[in-house]
């Protein structure tokens, strides 16, 4: 029986009055879970130090961080597992991407540098462009 491989995000928030070591620390074994249980990583976007709507466990500063992967259902009970375990992690959401949703992002990827690649050309060209793109009329 083979295991369908779905996209998943999850986002979490680790202890911000640790330094950026140990952030990098829970960071890294997060990974090392998505991995030894299957998935493979596609994106680690690291938000940074924000302040939190309100308190958690007495505390009101959080490092987020969001990591997008693909993996079977099972990695999800290690992931939780491992949130669990771990101290540092104040919070923890793990949503499954919707395929729709994921390709119209693709899409959107797709089509922005094709947008971008006349203004490089014309910026590169060394003229300035114009500030109009008819010709005046005149009465």
């Amino acid at each position: 029986m083979s295991t369908i491989s779905k996209t998943y995000e999850t986002t979490f928030i680790v202890n911000a009055s640790l330094d950026d070591a140990q952030v990098e620390a829970v960071i890294v074994r997060v990974q090392e879970t998505i991995t030894k249980n299957g998935g493979t990583i596609k994106a680690v976007n690291k938000w940074g130090r924000k302040r939190l709507a309100y308190a958690i466990n007495k505390r009101t500063n959080g490092f987020y961080v969001n990591i997008e992967f693909e993996a079977p259902g099972t990695v999800l009970a290690h992931l939780e597992r491992a949130y669990q375990l771990d101290e540092m992690v104040l919070r923890n959401l793990t949503i499954v991407l919707d395929r729709k949703a994921l390709a119209a992002r693709a899409a959107a990827l797709a089509a922005t540098p094709v947008e971008e690649k006349p203004a490089a050309a014309a910026s590169t060209a060394g003229g300035r462009e114009p500030l109009f793109t008819e010709e005046p009329k005149n009465a």
